[in-house]
């Protein structure tokens, strides 16, 4: 799959997650084989990024390809301006947000708020893609709700603006996270237009993952809830990709690796103070991916010191060596 001049070596993509897809983040799910990451959702008012939690979610690595920045607004001259900003910050790839469900976001007619009005879609597609010169990809759900279903619509809109490439979110606004995933709506918007589509919702297996691009026919998959606490999903992705097999699982010594490391990147990023205190949320989400770690898990999420949180981890795996 094609973004622009860039050739993606793999359908498998990672999503862009408010307070999760950071940095250091995004840095490991490349090194297990996401074929492209997106940074946290970032305002396009651009008088809020002098703020530390913006210049941290617009921070890019000048060594990853390609680097992508997500936007979210309602304002087509803020979009248009932030997005060019962003654009002279190296990213080679703008990415639209209109999909997030977060009450805060589409309280001011941005995320999935959007979708209500085509007319202000098309009007904000064309100034941002006017604007830049990097390609501009679009990321939405079916619609705003079960009876307002135009994820077509706005697809069409999309492709016609000068979007690059869809991801779609297979539930409407109004479903937020519940009930299932709908990979045949996402069948019809591929149908619709001839821009690459990207899946996205409750894929959690690679078997899972085959039979979505199956349904939906998408060219690509978006991983998001799925690769929290398990980076290396995206190991386990390609893997049975290629040879339409299970992946060994990853070594014990691995997995503490990649913790450790995973940490040490937060920290760095971060400061050990304020990276101790996000590392904890990352550090529940492993404890579901590891067997006999409730004690571990109690303990751990309540380290207030980054060399406590090290020191439990390396604990705990010593412990089952």
């Amino acid at each position: 799959m094609k973004i622009g001049k860039f050739k993606l070596k793999n359908p498998f993509i990672l999503a862009p997650m408010a307070g999760i897809t950071d940095l250091p983040f995004r840095k490991l799910c490349h090194k297990f084989g996401a074929s492209m990451t997106i940074s946290e959702m970032t305002t396009s008012d651009i008088d809020l990024w002098k703020s530390k939690k913006s210049k941290y979610r617009l921070s890019l690595d000048y060594s990853i390809e390609p680097r992508v920045i997500q936007i979210a607004g309602s304002d087509p001259k803020l979009l248009s301006k932030a997005a060019k900003l962003c654009a002279d910050r190296g990213a080679q790839i703008i990415d639209i947000n209109m999909g997030c469900p977060a009450k805060k976001v589409c309280n001011k007619l941005a995320g999935s708020a959007l979708m209500k009005d085509e007319k202000l879609v098309k009007l904000i597609l064309e100034s941002v893609v006017d604007a830049v010169d990097v390609p501009v990809t679009l990321k939405m759900r079916t619609g705003w709700s079960e009876e307002r279903k135009n994820g077509p619509e706005i697809a069409r809109i999309a492709a016609e603006s000068g979007i690059k490439a869809i991801a779609v979110h297979g539930r409407t606004r109004e479903s937020k996270f519940s009930g299932s995933a709908e990979y045949d709506t996402i069948a019809q918007i591929k149908k619709k237009v001839s821009i690459p589509i990207i899946a996205n919702g409750d894929i959690d297996s690679p078997e899972k993952s085959l039979e979505v691009l199956r349904i939906s026919g998408a060219d690509a998959l978006m991983i998001g809830r799925s690769s929290q606490g398990k980076p290396w999903i995206f190991r386990d992705l390609n893997f049975f990709f290629s040879n339409k097999r299970n992946a060994p699982p990853l070594e014990k010594n691995c997995v503490r690796d990649t913790i450790l490391e995973h940490l040490n990147k937060v920290y760095q990023f971060y400061g050990n103070d304020l990276g101790a205190r996000l590392a904890r949320k990352h550090l529940s989400w492993y404890c579901k991916n590891l067997d006999g770690s409730e004690t571990f898990r109690k303990k751990v999420v309540r380290a207030e010191k980054a060399r406590e949180q090290i020191a439990l981890v390396q604990e705990f795996f010593q412990s089952r060596a």
